[in-house]
């Protein structure tokens, strides 16, 4: 098949979206699919036999200046006035302008591919190629209407609650787009119930497809763990990663033990992390690093001694699976599908109420002092790592799904 990927932004290195589009990519090719990525910027790191056709935007959000002013010769067309403007007024325009883009600039070339798979738009320009007629599949990985609830509760003035409601106005129109899609793929059963509910979107209509992990680049450590290393990762300084809770926690452990914790983050000078590391007087057990290579990422869980991961949401958690993968025990929250990547309570992790730093302190406590347990739960955490979760294995489900999407496409149109 011929398969076109499509991703308004692709960023490889923080977040899940463009892991997703480049391992997918990958093994679609290596099972000997034809694919061609079309993505906004930031642009995608690529396999090699994976095409990428450029969609440029402003690439107003871009390190190191974001929320930037671009020069007056930048400007292209309306859509860039409009993606501008929207900014300007506090929103988030890249969804809906990238869609604008796609179907007015590279229509004719997404008629020649057999499928079209597009990575969580969710614009209007994506429900125009269904109407179309083409075959169309959606990955949905969690609702973003869960970090909108989050960031609104922990908002400290209403100031800031106008500004985030503002900010997530693109999820109108994911909502609208998600509940006339025929197709949708998620990451978790978790998810799938959250997109049900959040969009209105018939159940029936989803499928669900557990992401993967790298085992030659996330495996077992060859050095030895640092004693009382704990590590933990958050793509965002934001409220759904939980990483007050953690901090709280740490702050609580250092009473009794020696602790500390490498957290993998690009934290939001002056942010909430910041803040409260300060508050706490934790700021010389806690070391902040950013910019890993995925060498340097499993070389960092693999050197803990417990990875934690306390988000408040995750749609699957792709930092819980490679913490997995490097043979390191959990202490982890019940935060959307945390729970169905570990698998059992106690085999491969701990498993906490998400926000609860009493509970969050007790486990890790526990765990630190028990090396025998901390062996057992990081050798069956490595082998559900290997056993239950490939990339191949994702990229051959999600092949199925286009087939079956093809062919229904195909009926419908010899019965028209």
């Amino acid at each position: 098949m011929r398969v076109a990927l499509l991703s308004y932004r692709s960023k490889p290195h923080c977040g899940g979206q463009g892991i997703y589009l480049r391992h997918l990519s990958r093994e679609l090719v290596a099972l000997g699919h034809e694919v061609t990525v079309f993505s906004g910027q930031p642009y995608p790191e690529l396999d090699p036999g994976v095409d990428l056709v450029e969609v440029p935007s402003l690439d107003l959000y871009r390190e190191p200046d974001p929320f930037r002013v671009p020069h007056l010769r930048e400007f292209r067309d309306r859509v860039d006035v409009v993606e501008f403007a929207t900014m300007c007024t506090a929103g988030f325009p890249e969804p809906w302008t990238f869609g604008m883009r796609l179907v007015r600039d590279h229509l004719d070339a997404l008629r020649t591919f057999d499928v079209i798979h597009d990575n969580q738009t969710l614009a209007h320009g994506i429900l125009e190629l269904q109407d179309l007629g083409l075959p169309l599949v959606t990955s949905i990985h969690h609702p973003i209407t869960m970090d909108r609830k989050l960031d609104l509760a922990a908002a400290p003035t209403w100031r800031k609650k106008l500004s985030l409601r503002r900010w997530y106005g693109f999820l109108r129109m994911q909502g609208r787009v998600a509940r006339r899609l025929r197709h949708i793929v998620t990451v978790s059963q978790s998810s799938a119930i959250d997109i049900a509910r959040e969009f209105g979107v018939d159940p029936g209509r989803i499928d669900v497809v557990p992401l993967g992990v790298q085992p030659e680049v996330f495996t077992e450590y060859a050095g030895e763990r640092v004693p009382g290393r704990i590590v933990a990762m958050a793509s965002a300084d934001s409220p759904l990663k939980g990483i007050s809770t953690l901090l709280e926690s740490l702050a609580k452990l250092r009473t009794d033990r020696d602790v500390t914790l490498t957290l993998v983050t690009r934290p939001t000078p002056g942010g909430v992390t910041e803040r409260l590391v300060e508050r706490l007087g934790i700021g010389d057990i806690v070391h902040v690093v950013n910019g890993l290579s995925v060498e340097d990422l499993a070389a960092t869980m693999g050197s803990a001694e417990i990875v934690c991961v306390p988000s408040l949401y995750e749609g699957f958690s792709l930092p819980t699976l490679e913490a997995m993968a490097c043979g390191t025990p959990l202490v982890v929250s019940n935060g959307g599908a945390i729970p169905e990547v570990v698998g059992a309570p106690g085999v491969c992790a701990d498993i906490v109420p998400a926000g609860d730093a009493e509970a969050l302190t007790a486990a890790l406590r526990a765990l630190l002092d028990d090396p025998d347990r901390r062996a057992r739960m990081g050798a069956a955490a490595r082998a559900r790592a290997r056993s239950e979760f490939s990339w191949e294995t994702v990229a051959r489900a999600t092949a199925r799904i286009y087939e079956h999407v093809v062919h229904e496409s195909r009926t419908t149109a010899t019965t028209d």
